[in-house]
């Protein structure tokens, strides 16, 4: 079944159970076309399939609808209006004993696009109590970056997701040799040695090259010949439908010379498989069971399973999701090493990138990033993720995460005049003692200490004239830049409307730097007890923003800013 079949199937289903068992065929149509945007432009199409497809959905029982429905972990919304499917469906098909896979290029780490394929398979894989492997595509070696290989299990990892086995396909090619010759035996492969104009022009007038009548015999004494030739002159090109509708499909690419050294491999090989031929082949012999695509794959599954049907292997159960789309930032492998290249870009983890490991650097909790791709599913329409959003569910998190300090920006020397008033009282002696709770509703982490003397740090933007009182201090005037204090009463701040602020000791403090997401850097001063800190830990500065620890040099804090 196509994936515009199943997904007709599932309109016409959850129509008829919701009218007894009858399907109207108008509202299945509509509503296909209300929740399936991209499908308006093959209206026609989705209109001849719905007519055949509604016939045989009124055709079962009730019954063997409800079946269908439960089958396909199809959910049914009461109501008048169907809601958007959202978080993972079930599996359609055999489930007995899934295998599934996720198989990325190791052209850089992964981003968040790679996590929308991760995630998925890890969840179903558990959900299945199957098995995950992690396929490594390396056969072109002009997309490879040779660090991605380590660099994609630690981004799994991250994410809390462990294969139960892991290939190199770069491993492999004596097996696609195999097949590719097995493929020939078969009469399913032919050697072509058409000019690639030439042959272009004959596929798109869907007219055979006269390399497709070449016998088993010729073909396997030019495939023996293949490694000798030059680049271009021949290519090995898998027989499908040469009046398919879609030309890309005519008589595609499996085998190819190729040139460039392999970071892995060298001048072994010249000879290299095409992705859908690898993939093709790898997919049969690691049993996969289902396989989770983008819809830019559609005719990619088209194409394989042509292969599948010549060698009369079971064909998997192709599932495709929508683009994902993120705002204000580019999802590209290439651009971004290009951009570490020139200098634009720190590295892998510059915080204007959509890299795993960038996110994590500022403290994006895995977790947001696992839930938010369970949330978007595997649905065929696009999806867009914005980072208020990522934000959101991570503040969530970090709210009770994150322990509390002081932190001021671009920070200005105040020195608070008439302070002896407060010393002269018996209870203070030339400093206070403040105490404050590290996490306001979790007193049991303990409180860490501020010492105030009289001269405090602030943020350069706080220094106004006013009323403002220093955060579980005292209260003070500012006028033209000259603080005079005022008492340490809370009730008269609150009574003026006081402007809360933090504040650092101007004897006790550290040297902090904040990079920011678009890797400008704040630099300021924090509180003392951030020298307890730890590479890793996570805090959230008072009215400044939550940010991670990332470096702690000789006498200064480098932080990475996650968001508000």
């Amino acid at each position: 079944m196509s994936d515009l079949e199943k997904i007709v199937y599932k309109h016409g289903l959850i129509n008829a159970v919701k009218h007894k068992g009858q399907a109207n065929l108008g509202a299945v149509i509509g509503s296909i076309m209300s929740s399936e945007a991209e499908l308006r432009k093959n209206a026609k199409e989705v209109s001849a399939l719905a007519g055949r497809i509604v016939a045989e959905i009124n055709g079962m029982s009730h019954a063997e609808q409800e079946d269908e429905i439960v089958k396909r972990g199809i959910e049914v919304v009461e109501g008048k209006k169907q809601e958007k499917e959202k978080g993972l469906v079930g599996l359609p098909g055999e489930t007995g004993n899934v295998v599934m896979r996720f198989a990325p290029n190791p052209s850089g780490p992964l981003h968040i696009g790679h996590a929308r394929a991760a995630v998925p398979n890890g969840e179903y894989v558990k959900r299945y109590d199957g098995k995950l492997i992690l396929r490594i595509e390396d056969t072109d070696p002009k997309r490879i970056y040779p660090p991605a290989y380590d660099m994609v299990k630690e981004d799994l990892k991250w994410l809390g997701i462990v294969p139960d086995e892991v290939y190199l396909q770069s491993d492999r090619f004596p097996i696609y040799y195999e097949y590719a010759e097995k493929l020939i035996q078969i009469n399913g492969a032919y050697m072509c040695t058409c000019k690639g104009e030439e042959f272009k022009h004959l596929k798109d007038e869907s007219i055979p090259c006269p390399c497709r009548s070449n016998s088993v015999e010729e073909n396997l004494k030019l495939w023996n010949d293949f490694n000798q030739m030059d680049a271009g002159e021949a290519v090995l090109r898998v027989k499908t439908d040469i009046k398919h509708k879609n030309p890309a499909i005519r008589d595609w690419v499996a085998m190819r010379i190729v040139e460039e050294p392999h970071p892995r491999l060298g001048d072994k090989y010249r000879i290299y498989p095409m992705m859908n031929f690898s993939v093709a082949i790898d997919d049969h012999l690691m049993n996969m069971t289902h396989v989770l695509r983008g819809k830019d794959h559609l005719a990619n599954s088209e194409k394989q399973k042509y292969l599948y049907g010549h060698f009369g292997w079971d064909v998997p159960e192709f599932i495709h999701y929508g683009r994902l789309k993120m705002e204000d930032i580019s999802l590209s492998t290439s651009r971004a090493l290009a951009g570490i290249g020139e200098g634009e870009y720190s590295g892998w983890d510059d915080p204007r990138l959509g890299t795993l490991r960038a996110i994590a650097k500022r403290g994006i909790q895995s977790k947001v990033i696992h839930d938010l791709m369970i949330e978007i599913g595997i649905k065929m329409s696009d999806s867009a993720i914005s980072w208020k959003k990522i934000y959101g569910l991570n503040r969530n998190i970090l709210e009770e995460k994150a322990n509390r300090y002081f932190f001021v920006e671009n920070p200005k020397k105040i020195e608070i005049n008439n302070i002896a008033d407060l010393f002269d009282n018996s209870e203070y002696n030339d400093s206070l003692i403040i105490k404050r709770p590290l996490h306001p509703d979790f007193l049991d982490r303990g409180d860490r200490t501020l010492i105030f003397t009289g001269g405090v740090y602030l943020s350069e933007k706080d220094v106004q004239n006013g009323f403002i009182r220093l955060m579980d201090a005292v209260n003070i005037n500012i006028v033209e830049g000259i603080a005079q204090f005022d008492s340490k009463s809370f009730e008269k701040a609150r009574e003026n409307k006081a402007r809360i602020i933090q504040w650092v000791s101007s004897v006790d403090y550290v040297k902090a730097d904040v990079v920011l997401d678009d890797n400008s850097i704040v630099s300021g001063y924090c509180e003392a007890d951030c020298k307890q800190l730890k590479v890793g830990d996570i805090v959230q500065f008072e009215r400044f923003g939550f940010g991670r620890l990332d470096k702690i040099e000789d006498d200064k804090l480098i932080f990475y800013f996650a968001h508000k």
